[in-house]
């Protein structure tokens, strides 16, 4: 990739709308084959924040045609009743998404809660067996921000084969699936973490840079080559000049520099992670009826 004259922003928001709209596309043809597509999502407690995502989530379901079902659950819920809640979900033919929202109380063990989620159902793709699927490099359901993560490196560069990329986080949520979907392109992946040595050296080599670390404006200019492309996955709360404000694990203005495309925080990676969501959904409900004679949606892109 050689250096462009101005960076590209890339917009994560209009990138989303096109997802939502190929999904809700996908939606009408498979209500056409009497199949409904429907999403369970399970509230426990009163958090605020999740209260927020809960909500949005719901709204861009309805918005694709997708039905939403929510169950809200008092805080003190015990695990058993929300183990119950999980089965009958699994067992009901009509749900074909189930998403629990994260966190859970703490004394409610949020492994087990996941792990007893039918796989199939698994639209959160965090199920050990999808896990292990990705790694193989089969067509699962996929953790949602790592999918719409690499949908934005193939709408800005296009066929990624060969490609140097450096993920920067080893999360289950987004470091590790990132690092599997990227070898699934043909990518030559390296994964550094908080115990790595030369951490700037290795992601000076990085064509693609994908930041999931939780740490803000970590990556500045002198982390990246020129021409490389940026996703930036954190989304830090910070006090500055006297007020709030959102950053990423990337020095925005920095890398402007270097950088020939990069992900804004906020309006990049985020709405994408819902439009997963959605497109999961959908997958979700193919691979419950594979007599339909519908393709598999994957997280490639279309294009």
């Amino acid at each position: 990739m050689s250096a462009a004259l101005s960076p590209t922003l890339i917009d994560g928001k209009a990138a989303a709308t096109r997802v939502l709209a190929e999904v809700a596309k996908e939606v009408r043809e498979m209500k056409g084959l009497g199949i409904a597509p429907a999403l369970a999502v399970v509230l426990v407690g009163q958090d605020p924040a999740s209260q927020v995502y809960v909500r949005n989530k719901v709204l861009r379901a309805e918005e694709c045609g997708i039905r939403s079902l929510e169950h809200k659950l008092p805080a003190d819920t015990a695990e058993a009743d929300l183990l119950d809640l999980i089965r009958n979900l699994n067992a009901n033919a009509s749900v074909h998404g189930i998403l629990v929202q994260l966190p859970l109380p703490a004394h409610i063990d949020e492994t087990r809660v996941l792990q007893a989620i039918d796989p199939l159902k698994d639209v959160d793709g965090f199920h050990a067996e999808n896990v292990g699927g990705l790694s193989q490099g089969r067509e699962v359901l996929t953790p949602c921000t790592p999918a719409g993560c690499l949908r934005l490196l193939q709408d800005t560069c296009g066929d990624l084969t060969g490609q140097h990329a450096v993920v920067i986080g080893r999360s289950n949520i987004v470091g590790k699936p990132m690092a599997a979907l990227l070898l699934k392109a043909h990518c030559s992946v390296t994964v550094v973490h908080s115990r790595s040595a030369n951490l700037r050296e290795l992601c000076r080599q990085a064509d693609i840079v994908v930041a999931a670390v939780g740490r803000p404006r970590l990556v500045d200019a002198d982390w990246l080559k020129p021409g490389a492309v940026v996703i930036d996955v954190g989304i830090n709360r910070i006090e500055e000049d006297g007020r709030s404000k959102l950053v990423g694990d990337v020095d925005f203005d920095s890398a402007l520099t270097r950088a020939a495309a990069i992900t804004p925080v906020p309006g990049g990676v985020g709405p994408m992670t819902i439009a997963y969501l959605m497109k999961n959904t959908l997958a979700a409900a193919y691979l419950q009826h594979p007599a339909s004679g519908l393709p598999l949606p994957t997280v490639e892109n279309p294009a």
